[in-house]
């Protein structure tokens, strides 16, 4: 079923689905009973206080006592309060960028991808409250079957941070070369034809390839091969 992301923790309380994906945001300001199984990592944001670039608060301890717009009006409450904050809150449900402008609110809580929606609108930020992402949900005590979904889905999460790493290298060199070598604990090697020479294979993460290349040539590694894993279960 294609609906609308916030619709979807209700549909899955309420067992018209056996799961959903959704933002981890709209999961937390529904307030609905949901097992959140699994982090997809796509649709990373942050829920954020801002003001006006001109105003004098420079700190979030500084909202205590002003108006907040924020079409997360229960998420948003139960943050500050955490914080020691009451505010008075003014629900919009959209454009709430433009809130202090209208002279509707002293400050804003929105979500914040990239920041510059809130440049945009001088707007400036006062720090992150929550972060998020594209979460997959189910109902509370689901069956299995919603397990295997989870499992097979994370596997490809997992993957995606991960590079499968070959080379051949000298016998000698393989106490610095598995040194390099992060992620793994304990690398496949294999004796080749030639005399002195084996070949060793890891999985390696994906944010180190660029820094581990030149290291693992300059340790004698050769014919390097990093290719991309489909799927991967830690």
């Amino acid at each position: 079923m294609l609906v609308r992301a916030a619709d979807i923790p209700e549909y899955v309380q309420d067992e018209v689905v056996d799961c959903g994906v959704t933002g981890a945001d709209l999961v937390e300001e529904s307030g609905v009973s949901v097992d959140v199984l699994l982090g997809l990592g796509f649709g990373a944001c942050t829920l954020e206080a801002a003001v006006p670039a001109e105003s004098s608060v420079t700190a979030l301890k500084e909202l205590d006592g002003a108006r907040v717009a924020t079409v997360y009006p229960n998420l948003t409450e139960r943050l500050l309060a955490e914080r020691g904050l009451a505010v008075e809150l003014v629900r919009v449900t959209g454009s709430v960028e433009v809130a202090p402008r209208l002279g509707l609110a002293d400050a804003i809580v929105d979500l914040v991808s990239s920041g510059s929606t809130l440049r945009t609108n001088g707007l400036r930020s006062l720090g992150a409250l929550l972060a998020s992402e594209a979460v997959l949900i189910a109902r509370r005590g689901s069956d299995e079957r919603a397990r295997e979904m989870a499992t097979v889905l994370r596997s490809v999460v997992e993957a995606r941070e991960t590079r499968y790493l070959m080379l051949n290298a000298p016998e000698t060199a393989l106490e610095e070369i598995c040194r390099i070598v992060p992620g793994s604990r304990s690398p496949s090697i294999v004796p080749l034809a030639e005399p002195g020479m084996v070949a060793l294979q890891a999985l390696v993460p994906a944010a180190d390839v660029w820094r581990l290349l030149p290291q693992l040539e300059a340790a004698g590694g050769s014919s390097i091969l990093l290719v991309p894993v489909e799927r991967m279960l830690r």
